[in-house]
């Protein structure tokens, strides 16, 4: 064979092997296009999980639908908890079998936290007895947060922080509940907030120094201030008690439509050691809210 024959071979080859590719692109795109309207049927039914995570997820997120509703969904993917539920909220969940991963209740407040001693003395007597409720039903992770700077410096926050809660975490010790402040972006969503980057919560562990005070490690407010996910988990884990999910940008669904990795990300989860929940937290933008729930477990089921 001449080398022109042999060229024109090749090139036809090219173009074959080039058809064939956008041909299945094309039909991957239309395939996620269609996601939110006509899920593929093995994504309507039960999920055969793996059994190496407990998948919870944040109620906030789907809190159009009844709570009832929500956690008989929840049970039947496969889920062992719900995040973020006030103590009103809890025989919802364990009626289906669920966990309350996660305890608040309806003082607890992003803005206005432990960094602000005149927030200290009602935090104190507020949290007390809802760590008391936790441990009477056997909750063990109870949310706090920072608050705002408020021109206060990285050192003031801290110490405040470390003199705000230090009551409170001698509390969670005896009745062994960890009190988890959650890690959130300032960038996008919560402007101005104080623990936005991991190593102001792993300072404040420190100068804590306790098993029962730890962090929320956001995947989503984390990717968002600084990146670098893997490699900050498998550094910070011993002070991470909980995990939450979410697509970045937007805050929708974990799937390919964003940036982050979340089969290698939760694969480095689970090389830590960590037996603790992962819960979704994305808004979902599906019609069917819970196919689209299904979907994030399944993609972090590893």
């Amino acid at each position: 064979m001449s080398h022109a024959n042999s060229r024109r071979k090749a090139l036809k080859n090219i173009a074959l092997t080039t058809s064939g590719l956008s041909l299945g692109l094309a039909a991957l795109s239309c395939k996620d296009e269609s996601n939110k309207d006509n899920l593929d049927a093995s994504d309507q039914g039960e999920i055969a999980l793996k059994g190496n995570i407990n998948h919870s997820a944040c109620y906030w997120c789907y809190s159009g639908m009844p709570l009832d509703d929500f956690a008989q969904s929840a049970a039947e993917l496969g889920l062992k908890g719900i995040d973020l539920l006030k103590p009103e909220e809890w025989e919802t969940a364990e009626k289906y079998g669920l966990k309350c991963a996660v305890a608040t209740d309806s003082f607890a407040n992003i803005e206005n936290g432990f960094n602000d001693r005149a927030n200290h003395a009602s935090l104190q007597e507020q949290y007390s007895l809802l760590i008391d409720k936790a441990a009477a039903q056997g909750i063990k992770n109870v949310i706090v947060f920072s608050g705002n700077r408020r021109l206060l410096s990285r050192e003031e926050g801290l110490q405040n922080c470390v003199d705000g809660l230090a009551p409170l975490v001698k509390k969670a010790q005896e009745k062994n509940v960890v009190l988890i402040m959650e890690l959130l972006n300032s960038k996008i969503d919560h402007k101005d907030y104080q623990c936005d980057h991991t190593q102001w919560g792993v300072d404040l562990c420190k100068l804590l120094g306790s098993e029962n005070f730890k962090l929320l490690y956001d995947i989503y407010h984390m990717q968002i201030m600084e990146g670098d996910v893997i490699r900050t988990i498998n550094e910070h884990h011993e002070y991470i008690a909980h995990y939450h999910t979410g697509g970045v940008p937007g805050r929708h669904e974990i799937n390919d439509a964003q940036e982050l990795n979340y089969p290698a990300i939760i694969k480095a989860i689970l090389d830590t050691g960590f037996t603790g929940y992962v819960a979704q937290e994305f808004i979902p933008t599906y019609p069917d809210k819970i196919a689209a729930l299904r979907e994030g477990v399944k993609i972090c089921d590893v």
